[in-house]
């Protein structure tokens, strides 16, 4: 375990420990140190407009990706294991490559797919008489941050359809053939044997689901850089850029890096997603607790 800890310590603990220590300095990254000043960066944090809106588009992909990811994935699980339909395997190969395709790459071809004039797409819809002009996609900012949501949306169904495709294996056939002999239609086995089963399993794919949409960076950052207008500027992109790119004109620093207001915003942010982590562990526990009474159940 010893190489594997060491790894841990010099790329995952000691950076998160000095995140927080540079989240206390006023510091651009030029100089060898910076300047303490305590808790200034996060009472600047709490009245900086821009990061509180770009940590609300972080949320909504989270409040309108997770329940479109959640729910279109489970439709085309629950299609993908009926055990008649031959070519599963086909389909759900198709639905997983996105999933395994580097974001970056997905960014550059989808910014391509989507351009307002030369794009594919847009000379499809026009072509089909759908459209009478191009759209903006990606350079409207009315439309450019649903644009990135829609593509975050396509690249990672696949990877919740996984999830509920894991989940609907563990509901027991043995279940379902005795429905179907009882006479119990789709309908009454999906509302009294499946879904009772697979609530615990969905509270927990929620919550990773949820995770996952709060990282967006790599997809945003290939495809707008988090414009026009900062209209698709989350939360990660923001603390990219105030870390490595633009300062603030507040301070009299405009295009100067600010590494320590940057780890007050990365400092934040990791806080929040510690609570989604904190959930999925309680989550966990009481889909542990649910498959017990269960099994006591079916034994009895």
């Amino acid at each position: 375990m010893l190489p594997a800890a060491v790894l841990s310590a010099l790329f995952t603990f000691y950076p998160m420990v000095m995140s927080w220590w540079y989240s206390l300095l006023d510091w651009t990254g030029f100089t060898e140190r910076g300047d303490f000043i305590g808790l200034d960066n996060y009472w600047r944090l709490v009245q900086d407009q821009q990061f509180w809106a770009a940590f609300g588009r972080s949320i909504a992909f989270v409040l309108v990706g997770t329940p479109v990811r959640v729910v279109l994935a489970l439709v085309i699980a629950i299609l993908l294991n009926n055990q008649l339909l031959k070519l599963a395997p086909v389909f759900r190969t198709f639905f997983f490559i996105p999933v395994i395709t580097t974001a970056a790459v997905v960014g550059v071809v989808m910014s391509f797919m989507l351009g307002s004039y030369q794009g594919p797409v847009n000379q499809l819809l026009m072509m089909a008489h759908i459209l009478p002009e191009p759209v903006k996609f990606l350079s409207d900012p009315n439309t450019a941050l649903w644009s990135v949501l829609g593509v975050h949306v396509w690249k990672g169904t696949g990877h919740t359809m996984i999830y509920w495709l894991a989940a609907l294996q563990t509901v027991p056939t043995t279940y379902l053939e005795a429905a179907k002999v009882d006479g119990a239609g789709p309908l009454r086995i999906a509302r009294h044997i499946t879904w009772p089963i697979l609530l615990p399993f969905a509270v927990v794919i929620i919550i990773l689901t949820a995770q996952s949409d709060l990282h967006t960076f790599a997809l945003v950052q290939a495809m707008t850089e988090g414009g026009p207008y900062f209209s698709t500027q989350v939360i990660e992109v923001y603390i990219y850029q105030t870390a490595f790119a633009a300062g603030s004109s507040e301070s009299g620093n405009a295009g100067v890096p600010q590494l320590g207001y940057a780890s007050a915003a990365g400092c934040f942010f990791g806080t929040v997603t510690l609570v989604i982590a904190l959930a999925q562990a309680w989550a966990i526990r009481k889909v542990n607790a649910v498959r017990g009474q269960l099994r006591e159940a079916g034994d009895s």
